[in-house]
């Protein structure tokens, strides 16, 4: 009996699939506790029409990210800190320390976790710090540090 997956089932399939079971472990186990539903045309028709929802949903979530990443390319981040001698700063920039300002200033909020800071910065400048803002999508924000 073939059957739609509605939710995962180990060893069996995963949600959204299609695939033929024998008809006792359909009836009686996947059925009943709504797992899976009998593939008919019309449940065929209603995945196909849900799994292009979902599809358009993920096409319009990398256009966002892709406007903001030209809309992060021009913008740029200062922040003022105290340093010493030879441009070298008392403590460092985090990544939390360029999500408030931007959200601050510019009223962009981008969790402290996309920003990717391999280490702190630790002197006085520019900085060219990479934003993962979708898994296709990476922007890049350019952080000036100076002197307060």
């Amino acid at each position: 009996m073939k059957v739609i997956f509605q939710q995962d089932v180990k060893g069996k399939g995963k949600k959204g699939e299609v695939k033929n079971v024998s008809e006792g472990y359909a009836r009686n186990y996947l059925l009943k506790n709504n797992l899976a539903v009998e593939a008919t045309p019309g449940n065929l028709k209603a995945l196909e029409a849900q799994k292009n929802k979902q599809q358009r949903q993920e096409q319009e979530i990398v256009e966002e990210a892709k406007q903001l990443k030209e809309r992060l390319a021009k913008l740029e981040v200062t922040l003022k800190t105290k340093a010493g001698d030879a441009g070298r700063l008392f403590g460092s920039i985090t990544s939390k320390q360029i999500a408030d300002e931007l959200a601050k200033r510019h009223n962009i909020k981008i969790d402290k976790r996309k920003i990717e800071l391999d280490q702190p910065i630790r002197s006085l400048g520019y900085t060219h710090v990479p934003v993962k803002l979708h898994p296709d999508v990476i922007g890049e924000i350019k952080v000036h540090v100076t002197e307060a």
